[in-house]
């Protein structure tokens, strides 16, 4: 079954990575800490969303059909609220 996030019949199930991560990292680098930090299947579908240190930058990835999808944003004057590393959940 094909799984398309936009436009999306259903929504991923959505994960965020806590601390921040190297903004050079591409899609493989982030399917990389999905598989070995978080021990999720990278391929299953769910939407993965990353941080900077300053939070003013966001990427998320997803797996569709054949290939990573790699949405990114950066914000000019705000900040995206970011649960800290250390908090339970």
């Amino acid at each position: 079954m094909a799984r398309y996030f936009r436009p999306a019949g259903e929504m991923p199930d959505i994960y965020l990575y806590r601390p921040p991560i190297d903004f050079r990292k591409a899609a493989q680098g982030l399917a990389a800490i999905v598989a070995q930090e978080l021990g999720h299947d990278p391929f299953a579908g769910a939407l993965y969303a990353f941080t900077n240190r300053q939070r003013t930058k966001i990427k998320c990835l997803y797996w569709e059909d054949n290939g990573f999808v790699l949405y990114y944003k950066a914000l000019a004057e705000e900040k995206f609220h970011w649960p800290q590393t250390g908090m339970a959940g």
